[in-house]
């Protein structure tokens, strides 16, 4: 897998994360640490993707 793919694969993990978080973060009352542990969760999927 040539690097312009894995970018466009972390680029495309970064709208989950900004849409995501948000979403995450309405429905968890305005807890930040359900936040940090969906983007962790996001961050591990992509480097999975990323690294395989």
């Amino acid at each position: 897998m040539d690097i312009s793919r894995k970018l466009g694969i972390l680029v495309t993990f970064g709208v989950p994360v900004i849409i995501g978080g948000g979403i995450v973060y309405a429905l968890s009352g305005g807890n930040y640490n359900a936040v940090a542990v969906y983007e962790v969760l996001l961050a591990l999927t992509a480097g999975a993707f990323v690294s395989g």
